[in-house]
């Protein structure tokens, strides 16, 4: 499953860094996730590392983007090949 970035952001950056994929972009007034980069860091991390460095605790699972582990692992191998 893919994440998503709720209107708790307060666009303070800490996440586009931490992204493995580059999923994370600038939005207006908040940041966005692409969910068809977004892996949830599986292939790159154990844990998400947006939501690790989020100070808001805006980055929340996406219910559009429902999608199994083995599912992330090959989106996240597609990426970085």
């Amino acid at each position: 499953m893919a994440l998503m970035i709720n209107e708790d952001c307060t666009a303070c950056d800490a996440c586009r860094p931490a992204c493995p994929n580059e999923a994370i972009s600038v939005g207006d007034p908040i940041f966005a996730i692409d969910a068809l980069r977004c892996t949830e860091c599986i292939g790159a991390h154990d844990e998400p590392q947006c939501r690790l460095v989020c100070p808001a605790e805006s980055i929340v699972a996406n219910p559009d983007f429902l999608e199994t582990r083995d599912e992330l692992q090959a989106k996240y191998e597609t990426l970085h090949s």
